[in-house]
């Protein structure tokens, strides 16, 4: 009998041992493993979604996720799903996932750096043939700023290029070489030389915003309460199409179809993309932005507008069955340009932003 309890008492204490250490260790962690990081490109302050497995450990421990050496703000977490916003000073490399007791393979995001600030741009960058970059500080409407264009140069050297031009707002370049400049106080188009002389385009372009040249060099002007102007090389002026009015600005850029495509912010939060014929003929070509402003193609049709989607901000790219998907994360993107080496200049509120997405832009002027 006593044998018996005596073996059976040292039995139990091993069972229990047993059970204890198998509690302690646990069944194994699952290693994080990223899938896929949307959008793949991004500002500082933008917002990129990963999806993967292993984020957490039991979804209580949030995740350390870095951009290099340099961690993100986690916004969400979950297991399979992390938000993270871009940390500022940080380039295009790898992102990993940190749960602490195992990090993931890297994936790789695609960061804008900054090359111009103290800015105040309110449409689309415009680049000449050289590739120097010329963008405006407009200033809130009648304010008068001393230096108002700004030319940033291939190695982003930025000097003044126009001084006292109240508002300017679109930019443009012709095939000579000249830019075209609009000013929403005045409703004047201005001409300005390579050396920075500037002479009168045409006047009365009511609260004139953006500007666009088509294949034949006509130029287009939108006015922000409704009209859209057409200038031939004559300077003879038409209404082209007639839109609704703009709270803020017209954005126009011509698509490789040879059509005219409009955005403009209204009072509603569903937003439009306007597409008009060579006819002056109007339709809707995608409906569903917030705040749409500056836009440009690539040579494959998509269109790139800076604006919201489904409540996430940056470029939308909208491809030409009306697709649309957010392509770049990031506040406080007004306009965009690409460049002739496959990156895109984004202006912001206050800044240009060089990112490589390795898109090729269509040409401007064809």
């Amino acid at each position: 009998m006593s044998l018996f309890k005596k073996d059976s008492r040292r039995g139990y204490g091993m069972a229990k041992a047993e059970n204890q250490a198998g509690e302690k260790s646990g069944p194994p962690r699952e290693k994080p493993f990223i899938e896929s990081v949307t959008p793949a490109a991004a500002i500082a302050g933008g917002e990129v979604a990963i999806r993967g497995r292993g984020f957490t450990e039991n979804g209580l421990r949030r995740p350390v996720v870095r951009f290099g050496e340099q961690p993100g703000a986690v916004v969400m977490s979950s297991p399979s799903r992390l938000v993270v916003r871009v940390p500022e000073d940080v380039t295009s490399g790898d992102v990993t996932v940190d749960t602490g007791t195992a990090v993931s393979p890297p994936a790789f995001v695609a960061v804008g750096v900054t090359i111009a600030e103290n800015l105040h741009p309110v449409a689309n960058p415009a680049l000449d043939a050289a590739g120097n970059i010329f963008t405006t500080f407009s200033g809130s409407r009648g304010q008068k700023i001393p230096v108002t264009v700004y030319k940033i140069d291939r190695h982003n050297m930025m000097r003044p290029f126009l001084n006292d031009l109240m508002n300017p707002t679109g930019l443009a370049f012709d095939r000579d070489g000249l830019l075209y400049i609009s000013s929403r106080m005045e409703g004047t188009i201005y001409q300005v030389t390579p050396d920075g002389r500037r002479t009168i385009y045409a006047e009365g372009m009511g609260i004139a915003t953006g500007i666009a040249f088509d294949r034949e060099q006509n130029l287009y002007v939108g006015d922000r309460s409704g009209t859209i102007f057409k200038i031939n090389r004559d300077r003879q002026i038409f209404v082209f199409a007639t839109l609704e009015p703009s709270v803020s600005a017209y954005h126009l850029a011509f698509g490789p179809d040879g059509y005219l495509y409009v955005s403009g912010p209204t009072t509603s939060s569903f937003d439009q993309i306007v597409r008009i014929s060579p006819a002056g003929e109007v339709s809707t070509f995608y409906r569903g932005l917030g705040r749409p402003q500056g836009m440009a193609f690539d040579v494959k049709g998509n269109l790139y507008v800076a604006a919201s989607l489904a409540g996430r901000r940056g470029v939308v790219r909208i491809d030409p069955a009306g697709q649309a998907e957010l392509a770049i994360s990031g506040q406080g993107i007004v306009g965009l340009a690409f460049t002739a080496h496959r990156s895109v200049v984004l202006a912001t509120n206050d800044s240009l932003v060089e990112l490589f997405l390795d898109v090729e832009g269509k040409p401007l002027l064809e």
